[in-house]
């Protein structure tokens, strides 16, 4: 199965326009937003015919396997990928590192790519959110904050705000945040999906303490 005709471009064209390839991405990349993930994988596998060895498409790939938990593809793929501090890479191995679980080691990735794109919302959340499981929950509520200042929708961000904040002790503050959910039941039912998150996230947190002990 091929990408629609708007972006497709036959084997014949060997030097394609630019802005095609920006399409062809773009296309891909609303198939995975839109939860078709193993079709943007399929349309990656036409993009690599007309673009072999693009690095936009190889982190899309890298992101695609990882949103399927094909970590050890995704690891395969990104060990391809060329040495640097380039934003967009520093992204991915952070989601690399974040897919095993390896919050600590991730956040410097992050932070690396912030530095190329710091007004990036969610990768911001991102950062927050590893800094949160690796239990530095004063700096993820510092991050989330600035998420939330860029993206005062973005439901993901104010919830994982809600949480760094239950974790660090502001249990109040992060009442005010879930205040802005206008529905009393979704309220009550999302301040305890937080605060349940919390307990467990907290319990992982001792539980290597329980293993050396």
């Amino acid at each position: 199965m091929g990408l629609p005709a708007t972006a497709w471009a036959g084997p014949q064209d060997t030097a394609l326009a630019p802005e095609a390839r920006g399409l062809y991405l773009q296309l891909i990349g609303q198939a995975r937003a839109d939860g078709r993930t193993r079709a943007s994988l399929a349309y990656l596998d036409d993009f690599d015919r007309q673009y072999p060895g693009d690095l936009d498409a190889r982190v899309l790939r890298i992101n695609s396997l990882l949103d399927l938990g094909e970590i050890d593809k995704a690891e395969a793929v990104a060990a391809t990928l060329p040495s640097g501090d380039d934003g967009r890479l520093g992204a991915v191995r952070g989601h690399l590192r974040v897919a095993r679980g390896r919050w600590a080691e991730a956040m410097p990735f992050y932070q690396a790519a912030l530095r190329f794109n710091s007004a990036d919302a969610m990768l911001r959340n991102a950062l927050g959110y590893a800094q949160l499981r690796a239990h530095r929950y004063a700096d993820a509520v510092e991050t989330l904050r600035g998420a939330a200042d860029l993206a005062p929708a973005e439901v993901v961000i104010r919830n994982n705000l809600a949480l760094a904040l239950t974790l660090s002790g502001q249990p109040g503050q992060a009442a005010d945040v879930l205040g802005a959910i206008s529905k009393p039941e979704e309220r009550a039912r999302l301040n305890q999906q937080v605060t349940a998150e919390a307990v467990r996230i907290e319990a992982l947190a001792r539980e290597p303490a329980r293993k050396g002990g």
